[in-house]
């Protein structure tokens, strides 16, 4: 019995100890999670703290010590970073409780005055229903100082386009930036290309995007093409894309863009364009600098006055000259100032158009605008269907001298339309009445390019003129003066001459024809007429005078050619100038071939005979054998009409047997002495009626 007794009292012993070390492991690890969880809150970023939970975990069997506690090496306390900083100057053997897990934490002081601290006494965490984790907590202040800054812009010292990418970062949009982009430039591509399709999306995305987000489309546009200028070329691919559309697959204006919208945008900007020398030289910034300098100035100087203001102003001082105003040498003055104010400018791109081409502009009523976005962003206009008759009559008159008239745009619509035949005349305008109506307008910018490059095209043609003179630099035209009154000049023609001894009568002012002059002008005309008739014929010879405006558009200065012909000829030139006429001409013509403005002027017209027969928008030739009519054509077809002076020349030297190395060679007016003058001048001064004139101004000036 001894032995059983024994054995039970073994096992008894083994079950006691095994309860012991399942409560002491219960405890252990209740004790470690609480400790793990505090130090995890408010230790995140000790690395050392980690380590250590690591090593609890990972470390081997732990050695029991004999009141059930685990044994911890010294190491493994030294690496502990101030475990027991809060509890400074306490005892080995307080340590040692603090550590023993079976210590209640119901004893609140501890020997020495010492209080635990309130995470020891906090509830057992079986007594915690729910549980929450911990806020995350902002960003710990050893992080770098540059972080904050990834995101922004960084421009590095070097960079070329420093500025305009500080304007980008700050939102500005600052459109001087096109000033140092000179206009004209080179592309590689050619409209409708391979990549059109994609510049075209591209063109449609910030238009999209600047709607969406609100922004300038000037900005978005920097954005996506870089800069101002490949956009708007981007623009101009697009209006000629259109342009081909509507006009059908033949219809190419366009290869590459021209640069029109950019130098739009540089104007609209205020900068004035330079030309790409200057732009080489450098001089721009100080040419721009000069002019806000002298914008600035409160000096006030005259204005540019145009042409129509000039010449007004210029015969306000003379006729207070011939009525020997006081305030004569004022106007003088103020003349000589708007002169020199408009030669001696500073040259700019900024066109002063005259009161003559301002009239091209003039579209009130006329015309209302496409409310679109793309109308607005081009300016398109439409018909308006609601003008007024008055409004319909400014129209009429307005484009009754212009290339693009009505009678003109309804010619060219009913040539453009194949089912047209001239036997159903009337039919046909019934049932297209409202298609030949109906025409596609300019925009606004392409009408201020029409009247600024007809406005140019008109003061080169002023320039090279041979028979004009210039008052801005009072020079003399090339043509020698044999003769001047007031508003006519005579003149002598180029060689080599067609007949010997002939003249040209040439008005002052620049006439695209002679009906074109008003009656002053014709007065003086006359005048010379009677003269070299009388002067002719005391030297026993006729005399026949013709003008040739079979070309309107090439506006060059109308002229009367005098040529003297042998008595036995003049009879019969009549005869020659119908048979040539007829002969030139297509047989079916929409206007007679002939127009006897002589027998007009003896049936009661008299010397308005050729003025009331012909109209000045015709290209015409006429040609007098008196002094009051002859016989006049209208040249429907300038292409079958011989070029210059050709069809008289020929005439006249089939007449006179002249050679066709005379009759062909067409000459010109040459700067210096004409060798010719001074023996016509000598012919010519018994029959001169300006030197009337020219003793009754000096009269005038000696009284």
């Amino acid at each position: 019995m001894a032995l059983e007794d024994f054995e039970k009292s073994i096992e008894e012993g083994r079950k006691a100890a095994h309860a012991r070390e399942k409560q002491e492991t219960g405890h252990r690890k209740h004790h470690h999670h609480h400790g793990h969880h505090r130090k995890r809150k408010h230790h995140q970023d000790d690395p050392l703290d980690r380590h250590k939970h690591k090593r609890a975990r990972l470390s081997a069997s732990p050695e029991l010590e004999g009141d059930g506690r685990i044994q911890r090496s010294s190491s493994s306390r030294m690496k502990q970073p101030d475990s027991n900083r809060d509890l400074k100057g306490t005892t080995p053997s307080d340590k040692g409780r603090e550590r023993d897990p079976f210590t209640t934490t119901s004893d609140s002081k501890q020997p020495g005055g010492l209080q635990r601290d309130s995470w020891m006494q906090m509830p057992s965490g079986n007594d915690i229903e729910f549980t929450q984790k911990a806020m995350k907590h902002p960003q710990s202040l050893n992080q770098s100082r540059s972080s904050g800054a990834d995101f922004q812009l960084k421009i590095h010292d070097s960079e070329l386009n420093k500025h305009h990418l500080q304007d980008l970062a700050d939102g500005k949009v600052i459109e001087e930036n096109v000033l140092e982009e000179p206009t004209e430039h080179e592309v590689n591509y050619f409209f409708g290309d391979a990549g059109s399709q994609w510049r075209m999306t591209k063109l449609k995305a910030v238009f999209r995007h600047a709607e969406e987000s609100g922004k300038p489309v000037e900005a978005v546009a920097l954005d996506r093409f870089g800069g101002l200028r490949a956009f708007d070329d981007a623009r101009e691919e697009q209006i000629e894309l259109d342009r081909r559309e509507t006009y059908g697959s033949g219809y190419i204006g366009k290869e590459k863009p021209s640069g029109d919208l950019f130098a739009e945008r540089k104007v609209n900007a205020g900068i004035r364009r330079t030309s790409p020398a200057a732009i080489n030289d450098g001089h721009t910034a100080e040419t721009i600098e000069k002019l806000s300098v002298n914008s600035q100035s409160p000096v006030s100087k005259p204005a540019v006055l145009d042409h129509t203001a000039l010449n007004r102003l210029k015969a306000r001082m003379m006729k207070a000259k011939l009525r020997g105003a006081n305030d004569a040498a004022s106007l003088e003055t103020e003349y000589n100032a708007a002169l020199d104010s408009s030669t001696n400018s500073v040259q700019s791109e900024f066109v002063v158009l005259s009161a003559m081409n301002n009239r091209q502009l003039a579209r009130k009523n006329e015309v209302k605008n496409v409310n679109t976005k793309r109308g607005r962003e081009r300016g398109l206009v439409e018909d308006n269907e609601d003008m007024s008759i008055e409004d319909m009559v400014r129209e009429e008159r307005r484009t009754r001298q212009q290339i693009g008239s009505e009678g003109q745009r309804y010619a060219e619509s009913i040539a453009k339309d194949g089912k047209y035949t001239a036997s159903d005349n009337l039919e046909y305008m019934d049932e297209n009445a409202a298609k030949l109506a109906k025409r596609v307008h300019r925009s606004e910018i392409n009408i201020k390019n029409g009247a600024i490059a007809e406005f140019q095209k008109m003061n080169r043609i002023l320039d090279d003129c041979p028979l004009c003179h210039r008052e801005e630099s009072n020079s003399p035209p090339l043509a020698p003066v044999v003769s001047l009154a007031t508003r006519v000049y005579l003149t002598l023609p180029t060689e080599p001459e067609i007949s010997d001894g002939g003249a040209c009568i040439v008005p002052v002012e620049h006439r695209v024809n002679l009906l074109e002059c008003d009656d002053d002008e014709w007065e003086e005309i006359r005048n010379f007429m009677k003269s070299l008739t009388r002067m002719y014929h005391d030297q026993g010879r006729d005399v026949v005078f013709y003008e040739n405006a079979a070309a309107p558009q090439r506006k060059k200065h109308a002229a009367m050619e005098v040529i003297p012909l042998p008595y036995s000829l003049g009879d019969s030139a009549p005869a020659f100038f119908k048979e040539a006429i007829l002969s030139s001409d297509e047989e079916w013509t929409q206007h007679k071939k002939l127009i006897d403005t002589l027998s007009k002027a003896k049936q009661g017209l008299g010397r308005s005979a050729f003025r009331r027969s012909l109209v000045k928008e015709m290209p015409y030739f006429h040609v007098w054998f008196q002094v009051d009519g002859g016989l006049g054509h209208v040249v429907e077809d300038s292409s079958r009409w011989p070029k210059g002076d050709l069809f008289a020349r020929e005439v006249i030297g089939g007449m006179l047997d002249k050679g066709p190395e005379i009759i062909k060679r067409q000459g010109r007016w040459s700067q210096g002495a004409d060798s010719r003058v001074d023996g016509f001048r000598k012919r010519w001064r018994r029959f001169d009626w300006t030197r009337v004139l020219t003793d009754n101004g000096h009269s005038i000036a000696n009284s």
